[in-house]
């Protein structure tokens, strides 16, 4: 029996380089603890979906997760940053209100309940599933990784701001997701896994300087919704979307994993999500959306955009990585080395 690879934790992850004059600064300022720190008015100048902003508001919104080596762990809430970040989240938050269509929850939703009859082209579990190679599926990996060796934390935070059926549905599903109870299976340590059948690094963070801006843009979506009580209903719809768009997803995953003889850990973690996300998908319906509108009846347009705004960024991530793709060339700005299929399925990786 293959033995398990822990996820490596050599030391905290590192600041990552800088892509632009807004990230330069953010960076700067952690080292030394002073200095100049982006203004509103230099945050209005920047594309808000960009990398340079984006991996800003990446950098200090890891200050409430692992932390950097060498940043001290009472910047995290040293107020010139907290200033900074608001400015970045503003400049996400308006493109975002501008960018989502105003639509009410159960249509929102209804939209995610119902699989196209064939697949559009703009996918990218159907396209991995179809005729993924295993050099996309490592790049894949690399890139969910900001997320999937975190999961499940960004929406721990909406827990001290629910009660009653939302609350107990919410805990219900993190519960599965932290594990159970069981370490090994905490779906973090389930993507290490993955990972290390990918031949992949498992350290959190390792990717960070490889990710585009439509990566940390998803990532600093849950971040941003998690981290404000006032977004909390967008923090629900954004985890219903997750949800109840992962059994169909994460069965092609698997498939594609499976044709490319990838490894079974990598395999394991999708099947897992097809099992578990199946059972959390009708939770976060009956119990967590509907017990909030229940509850909270004013905050159906907040769940709304949280799916708008996860389905907007969702895509332009898929449209990223398929453009890429479908030319044949890398996604990421260096390529990862190459390895070689080890299942029955071979094929050119």
């Amino acid at each position: 029996m293959k033995a398990r690879v822990e996820a490596a934790r050599p030391g905290r992850p590192q600041l990552p380089g800088a892509r632009g004059d807004l990230s330069d600064s953010v960076i700067s300022w952690l080292r030394a603890g002073e200095g100049p720190l982006p203004t509103r008015e230099e945050v209005r100048c920047e594309a808000p979906y960009g990398a340079d902003l984006q991996l800003s508001l990446y950098v200090l919104y890891e200050l409430h997760y692992q932390g950097f080596e060498g940043v001290d762990d009472d910047r995290e809430w040293a107020p010139a940053p907290l200033s900074a970040r608001r400015h970045l989240e503003e400049a996400f938050l308006t493109a975002l209100r501008y960018d989502v269509p105003a639509l009410g929850a159960q249509e929102a939703m209804a939209s995610l309940l119902t699989e196209p009859a064939a697949d559009d082209g703009s996918n990218v579990s159907h396209y991995l599933k179809r005729e993924g190679r295993l050099w996309q599926l490592r790049e894949y990996a690399a890139l969910r990784s900001l997320y999937h060796l975190k999961e499940a934390d960004p929406h721990a935070w909406v827990l001290p701001r629910l009660r009653g059926r939302p609350k107990a549905g919410m805990a219900a599903i993190e519960f599965d997701e932290f594990g159970a109870g069981r370490a090994e299976d905490i779906h973090a340590q389930l993507f290490a896994d993955l990972m290390a059948d990918l031949a992949l690094e498992t350290a959190y963070g390792h990717y960070l300087d490889l990710a585009p801006a439509e990566t940390l843009a998803v990532v600093n979506l849950m971040s941003l919704l998690g981290l404000h009580r006032s977004l909390r209903g967008a923090l629900i719809g954004h985890f219903a979307t997750v949800e109840v768009t992962s059994p169909p997803g994460s069965r092609r995953l698997a498939e594609a994993m499976r044709r490319t003889g990838a490894g079974s850990a990598a395999e394991r973690f999708y099947d897992e999500h097809v099992e578990a996300d199946a059972v959390h998908e009708q939770v976060v319906r009956t119990e967590v959306v509907d017990g909030l509108l229940k509850d909270e009846p004013d905050l159906e347009p907040d769940v709304a955009f949280g799916i708008g705004a996860t389905t907007l960024l969702e895509g332009r991530l898929a449209a990223y990585l398929l453009a890429a793709w479908r030319e044949d060339r890398s996604a990421l700005p260096t390529p990862l080395p190459y390895v070689r299929a080890r299942g029955p399925a071979r094929s050119r990786a």
